[in-house]
């Protein structure tokens, strides 16, 4: 395992990298979680924009941005600023689909399309910065793959099969890499203990 990193962050402590890996292995697996539950459940609803499935679109973002708080307690410096950018990308999603659900399907596509883009792009900086820590390669396939999908919710808007459903496996594929990553982190702990 590589020396301790010295960072600015207020709460850095002399295993800043191992307990930042430990952090994100708990966050993963909880992310993989709920991104699961959350699928499943925007797949039952998803047919109309109904109060079940608009209120599933804004807790998918709320918890985003609660997951880069949890995030930024122990992330690195040079990780903050990219956290940063994704909580307030996440906020103002919130925002936005919450008056894209107003306007119907296609509107509520282009904005989550918009931020899969942005959002993908940051997860593809956030995990560059981040490989020392390893289990990153699969977070650098889901922001690659996320700035993808998101171009197809905002070309699918404009198409005739508008639909939510994509939405649900968007957030499955995106709960898998997590879970992949996770898995790597602990066995990357797992050997560096023996």
């Amino acid at each position: 395992m590589s020396t301790p990193a010295v960072t600015s962050h207020p709460h850095a402590t002399a295993n800043q990298p191992e307990d930042e890996a430990v952090s994100l292995r708990r966050l993963y697996y909880g992310r993989f979680a709920f991104a699961v539950v959350w699928a499943g459940l925007l797949a039952a609803t998803a047919s109309s924009l109904g109060p079940a499935s608009v209120t599933l679109l804004l807790v998918y973002p709320l918890f985003d941005a609660a997951a880069a708080v949890f995030d930024l307690r122990s992330a690195a410096a040079r990780q903050r600023v990219p956290l940063l950018v994704n909580l307030a990308l996440s906020l103002l999603t919130v925002a936005g689909l919450a008056v894209a659900a107003t306007s119907g399907i296609p509107d509520v596509l282009r904005v989550w399309g918009a931020w899969a883009i942005t959002a993908g792009i940051v997860q593809l900086v956030v995990a560059i910065r981040r490989q020392r820590l390893g289990g990153q390669l699969a977070m650098i396939l889901s922001g690659g793959i996320s700035v993808l999908a998101g171009a197809g919710f905002v070309l699918m808007a404009d198409g005739p099969d508008a639909s939510l459903t994509g939405l649900a496996g968007y957030a499955t594929l995106g709960g898998i890499f997590f879970l992949v990553s996770a898995i790597r982190l602990h066995r990357a702990a797992v050997q560096a203990d023996r």
